[in-house]
């Protein structure tokens, strides 16, 4: 997930300007399925300011959904999920992560752990700290800052209630942007597609977990990792490969 990443998504990211407002509400009420071929199209016939998705036909037939508004983020978030990649809801939401920053440019390579890890008191140059039984690494080979854990709960802004669940804008940058709710009590489901659908595949991401788990145990033939794949093995760890989805937005 370094900042190369961002340049894929180039013209994606030009549409997603315009399907949120910073600082504004955008109203999204039915399907948000966008493709590359309708970002140049949308972009080659007018300059987006801002947009409204309108319910299908279909849906407007049976039923009247109620108006949300979302909130773009500045830059994107990522995800961290665990899940059947085919299925659009399920349990366990509660052991998914948040990285608000790209957790890349912020990594440490595994070949320099001793130098730039080890050696300043497991502290990152970026400034995180490194927990030698429980740590995070990329597609490249670089050690990553943990995610914090995801929010699952939201506030109503006129009465400032809790709400037990939270609604992300997600995408995998390829065919589906789609609404994914995740609830206090650990369930998830997204409107369109399934997990795999909003999985940005090229990025790759692992906890390697154990108190025998240390990094100069890892293979660096392993990497890159290629687009898809599992995580390397790295001797004396547990693994747990996640799923990484990109985060445009929230609920507000």
């Amino acid at each position: 997930m370094s900042m190369s990443m961002i340049s894929i998504i180039g013209s994606f990211v030009f549409l997603t300007s315009a399907l949120f407002q910073q600082g504004e509400a955008l109203s999204v009420d039915g399907p948000s399925i966008l493709s590359r071929r309708a970002v140049v199209s949308a972009l080659s016939t007018a300059a987006l300011s801002t947009a409204a998705i309108a319910p299908s036909a279909a849906n407007a037939a049976t039923e009247e959904k109620p108006k949300r508004s979302f909130r773009r983020y500045p830059s994107i978030r990522f995800i961290s999920a665990l899940g059947d990649p085919k299925s659009s809801s399920g349990s366990g939401s509660e052991t998914w992560g948040l990285w608000r920053d790209d957790p890349g440019p912020r990594g440490v390579y595994l070949k320099d752990y001793d130098r730039r890890l080890k050696a300043n008191n497991n502290v990152a140059p970026a400034g995180w700290s490194f927990d030698p039984t429980d740590w995070w690494v990329e597609e490249h080979g670089l050690i990553m800052s943990t995610p914090e854990p995801l929010p699952r709960k939201s506030v109503n802004k006129e009465t400032k209630e809790i709400i037990p669940e939270k609604q992300y804008v997600v995408t995998g940058d390829r065919e589906i942007t789609t609404v994914l709710t995740v609830r206090d009590d650990g369930t998830w489901e997204l409107e369109k597609g399934s997990l795999y659908d909003v999985t940005h595949l090229p990025c790759r991401s692992a906890a390697y977990r154990g108190d025998t788990c240390a990094p100069m145990n890892a293979n660096l033939k392993d990497f890159p990792v290629k687009p898809g794949a599992e995580m390397p093995v790295i001797n004396g760890c547990a693994k747990q490969d996640y799923a990484v989805l990109f985060v445009l937005g929230e609920a507000v």
